[in-house]
């Protein structure tokens, strides 16, 4: 999380200055790609875990019908 943070701070800074542009270096840029990848992929992992254990139970009865 600490290289979003940084791009949000990044980008924050540039709002405040009224600059066009939110320049990375490609250290940064590589590091933030990384980390978004991270959180995508575990995101993903999560959704499939929980979709995977949803139990449905059905039960029909006729009650009083032979």
């Amino acid at each position: 999380m600490l290289q979003i943070k940084r791009f949000i701070e990044k980008v924050s800074l540039s709002e405040g200055r009224r600059m066009k542009d939110v320049v990375l270096p490609l250290d940064e840029a590589r590091f933030l790609r990384d980390e978004l990848a991270k959180l995508l992929s575990d995101l993903h992992e999560k959704n499939s875990v929980e979709k995977k254990e949803e139990i449905i139970k059905v039960q029909i009865t006729g009650g009083s019908f032979k």
